[in-house]
């Protein structure tokens, strides 16, 4: 998951997922997407394992555990993983191992796709990464004496405050 942009970047569905296996994944992620500064994860296994370990040595990207017990310390992430539950895994019955990554991947292209979220001022999460990658979108500068359209919108129309802004990420 791209918390920045809400994105689900990837849902592998397999007999098991091995530190090597993540690993790999994140590799795929790396090449498609660029290095990021940092991973936060919570302690499972597949992601204290010595491939993973092995790999944020070898990639030069930070890796940081939220503490034994405490979630709320990586909460957007137990929000997604909260729906996924909610809407896909807990109401499919996967008939093969097929079957699970074809529904996984239909529900990871309609949420990246097709559901606008608040926190990205309404935008899905994949047009709102193409809006903050877009360097005409990033930068300041007037284009025919007009700023562009702020990727944040107001959170509250009756806010004291002209410039309030919901957070972008």
């Amino acid at each position: 998951m791209a918390h920045g942009t809400r994105e689900c970047l990837v849902l592998a569905a397999d007999t098991s997922l091995s530190g090597l296996r993540v690993a790999r994944e994140l590799d795929a992620i790396v090449r498609h997407r660029g290095r990021p500064t940092t991973i936060v994860s919570d302690n499972g296994t597949e992601f204290t394992s010595n491939a993973i370990l092995t790999w944020a040595d070898e990639t030069c990207i930070g890796w940081h555990y939220i503490a034994p017990g405490k979630p709320q310390q990586n909460g957007f992430i137990e929000s997604f993983n909260g729906r996924l539950r909610d809407e896909l895994l807990n109401e499919t019955l996967f008939r093969s191992l097929p079957h699970a990554r074809a529904v996984l991947k239909a529900w990871r292209r309609d949420y990246n796709e097709e559901r606008p979220h608040s926190k990205l001022g309404w935008m899905t999460p994949r047009d709102y990464a193409r809006a903050i990658t877009d360097t005409t979108s990033r930068n300041a500068a007037l284009i025919d004496g007009s700023a562009l359209r702020p990727l944040a919108t107001a959170i509250d129309d009756g806010s004291d405050h002209d410039g309030t802004l919901a957070p972008a990420g």
